[in-house]
């Protein structure tokens, strides 16, 4: 029995070039190009993540590589969607899970239309509450990393001492 069947927190950095999962307690398990390989004759999704970024250029006519965002915000709904619920079942391995509690994170400067479109493709790809916040939280997750993406120059800088009293660890 996993950790995904008691229902778990999850942080995702939806970034234009990169989509990062974090899980509370087990650090970035996903990290994968935010792209998307589609059959245009069916509008099909093929790949997702790394697979569909190794078929950018080495497609037939009927097969399409596309990022479904743009400037860390979504620019096609439907496919941002079921890359999320991709992303979500490559995270849990493949099992069926019950429906997490996801944080995504997303531009400063995101419109508030733009908010509620990731807050519906989150929760229509299985989550089952969607929290928004500014590029960058999972760090106080405990994520140890820094975004410098291309789309932006937000950067989060997070102490020590922050991150254990995030954690709600005493000692430092």
């Amino acid at each position: 029995m996993g950790f995904w069947r008691t229902g778990t927190d999850l942080a995702i950095d939806l970034g234009t070039a990169t989509v990062l999962v974090y899980v509370k307690g087990k650090g970035v398990i996903l990290k994968e190009p935010s792209v998307v390989a589609i059959n245009k004759v069916n509008n099909k999704i093929l790949a997702v993540g790394e697979e569909a970024r190794k078929m950018i250029g080495r497609t037939p006519g009927n097969i399409i590589a596309v990022r479904p965002l743009k400037d860390g915000v979504i620019s096609d709904y439907d496919i941002t969607e079921k890359m999320l619920k991709e992303f979500i079942k490559k995270a849990c391995g493949g099992k069926k899970i019950i429906a997490p509690k996801v944080m995504v994170c997303i531009p400063s400067q995101a419109t508030e239309v733009e908010k509620r479109a990731v807050i519906d493709a989150t929760k229509n790809s299985g989550a089952k509450e969607v929290h928004i916040r500014p590029a960058c939280p999972p760090i106080m997750f405990g994520c140890k990393y820094l975004n410098f993406s291309r789309s932006s120059s937000e950067m989060s800088l997070i102490t020590r001492r922050v991150i254990k009293e995030l954690e709600g660890k005493e000692d430092i």
